[in-house]
């Protein structure tokens, strides 16, 4: 092992880095999004020995920059992508019931401004697959497409049926609404408030199985004797880990990956999407719970919603090179701001109420299509083998959506168990996801359950940590007991024996990893420099950070949320 730290620092080799050269696999997963997850779990729950790589965090690509939706993309109709929707929906409501502690359903009100408009245009995009004029849609289009999409849903009588009401009815609830709005449709999608806390609970289903491993902060920089290059992000040391199949899951970095393993590709056609948070009560509140959802003149679909106390506004749909980093434009604010106006024309927006920004790109194929906005949601594999190796088979996942996760994980288990000549042992739909397993719904079933794992912890306590990661919160909730529950005390919702716990379990390795995916703190706008800085030394307590890596960890940090969340805050002297 070589190490350079003159571009890496002076970190030393961390032993589950240095291990992944002993280790022996079925199968290797270049990326660590939710794709690359989902495929770990499922694979490992088929008994297959899998070994996930990824060269940063956990969730720190595209998939931490979702719109936290989970939904059928009721639009995709208008492409003629039947299929896709209709999986979509089933995969929503499958959701529900297996990861009910943070998948929710969600109201989503929609404004429409005609009766008629696009009755016309809507049958020449199905059949050109979105390529014929874009148009408004009126009441009539939106009430047809509703009746489709919810006879997609296997689930009958969970969630409401849609329905319309006139300006008047709507303006009761909504008085910012703007008053050339003539009707409003209403139907339940599905939200995710915390998607990094759910591909959490599916890492840590499939390391439970222990046919799992899980590598962050290590890159696949090439090939060599029918195994894969890997260099620690931290350290620079290189070292070689074989398996028997290769799988590259990293999203819209795909042909990026492919290309340092030797093979050039051109399967990727992402498009840039970027939100903002923010901080205002009187939209939250008269939001109340509700998702706006509407299509705005230039073709893009615009949504608004409450999440975790803020309001989530987005997106954008543009065009990029992935080889380039991405960032909420101050266009983009600008963009959002109009949007708002344009449909709520009675709330004022600030950038002083802005906490926090975010931006991805979309792991979507390459199409030829003149509106990013009508790229295919949809997912395909293409096979090949491992350039050097013809005998390595090597996968590469190419699209795919959030809310379609667990279906592409096992369309690719599928693959991967033929050519592994094993059978499938287990299938994941209707399977519970971690925090969800046994999850109690009820009033009286949440107390039975609080109750039942409190122990000498007051039970109001117990109930946060229900709250934020479901039946998880047992293993918890013991380790607490036994090792003691010190709050921070510039956040004492939160304890130093906690975060410890999820730099243990969740294997953190960075401060950020912490403050932007084991909670979202962040996300939310409550960080300031003395609680990051709490935040940083019971981190330090478990990794055996000294007082310079500290330090280090803590300017990183800030850097990193100031260039790419916009969340610039003075460090208080020490």
């Amino acid at each position: 092992m070589a190490s350079n730290e003159s571009e890496f620092g002076t970190f030393g080799v961390r032993p589950e880095f240095a291990a992944l050269e002993s280790v022996v696999s079925d199968v290797l997963i270049i990326g660590g999004g939710i794709n690359g997850i989902s495929i770990l779990r499922d694979l490992s729950l088929q008994g297959v020995k899998v070994t996930l790589v990824e060269k940063g965090d956990l969730m720190s690509g595209a998939s931490a920059a979702s719109s936290h939706m989970i939904h059928g993309g009721i639009r995709y109709l208008e492409n003629g992508e039947f299929r896709l929707v209709r999986e979509s929906v089933q995969e929503r409501n499958d959701l529900l019931r297996t990861a009910p502690h943070v998948v929710k359903p969600l109201k989503t009100t929609v404004p429409i401004f005609s009766l008629t408009s696009g009755l016309l245009q809507a049958p020449l995009k199905i059949l050109t697959h979105g390529k014929g004029k874009r148009a408004e849609r009126g009441a009539i289009m939106i009430a047809a497409g509703l009746t489709i999409y919810e006879s997609f849903s296997r689930i009958n009588g969970v969630m409401p049926r849609f329905n319309f009401v006139g300006r008047k009815r709507a303006q009761a609830t909504l008085p910012s609404l703007r008053r050339s709005v003539k009707y409003v449709a209403s139907y339940y999608d599905a939200s995710v408030h915390e998607p990094e806390r759910l591909a959490m609970d599916l890492v840590a289903d499939a390391r439970a199985t222990g046919n799992a491993t899980v590598v962050t902060y290590a890159a696949a920089v090439g090939t060599t004797d029918g195994g894969v290059l890997l260099q620690d992000q931290l350290s620079g040391a290189v070292v070689r880990t074989a398996a028997t199949l290769v799988i590259n899951a990293s999203g819209p970095l795909t042909d990026i990956t492919n290309e340092a393993l030797g093979r050039e590709t051109q399967f990727m056609g992402g498009t840039k999407g970027s939100h903002i948070v923010v901080d205002h009560p009187a939209l939250y509140n008269e939001l109340a719970g509700r998702e706006l959802f509407f299509e705005n003149s230039d073709g893009r679909i615009v949504l608004i919603y409450p999440v975790k106390g803020r309001v989530l506004i987005g997106t954008t749909d543009i065009f990029v090179d992935p080889r380039q980093p991405v960032r909420c434009t101050e266009e983009e604010v600008d963009y959002f701001f109009n949007l708002v106006k344009h449909i709520l024309p009675g709330i004022e927006l600030t950038r002083e109420q802005i906490v926090f920004r975010f931006s991805g790109i979309r792991p979507l194929p390459r199409q030829d299509v003149s509106q990013p906005g009508f790229v295919s949601r949809d997912y395909r594999i293409d096979e090949a083998t491992l350039p050097g190796d013809a005998s390595v088979p090597f996968l590469s996942v190419v699209g795919g959506k959030w809310t379609t996760f667990r279906a592409l994980g096992e369309h690719v288990s599928g693959i991967v168990l033929v050519k592994l000549g094993k059978d499938r042992k287990v299938s994941t739909l209707g399977l519970q996801i971690g925090g969800g397993k046994n999850f109690p719904v009820t009033v009286a079933e949440r107390k039975a359950f609080v109750a039942r794992i409190a122990g000498s912890m007051p039970q109001s306590r117990v109930e946060q940590l229900l709250e934020r990661y479901g039946t998880r919160a047992e293993s918890l909730v013991t380790a607490l007991n036994a090792s003691g529950d010190t709050p921070l005390n510039s956040l004492p919702g939160y304890s130093i024996q906690e975060i410890a716990y999820l730099v243990r379990a969740e294997q953190a390795v960075r401060l950020d990893d912490i403050l932007l995916r084991r909670t979202t703190l962040a996300f939310t706008g409550d960080l300031n420099p003395e609680r990051v800085r709490e935040l940083a030394a019971a981190a330090a307590g478990e990794l055996g950070w000294d007082g310079d890596r500290t330090e280090s960890e803590i300017s990183r940090a800030w850097q990193i949320l100031a260039d790419n969340h916009g969340v610039v805050v003075e460090e208080m002297a020490v």
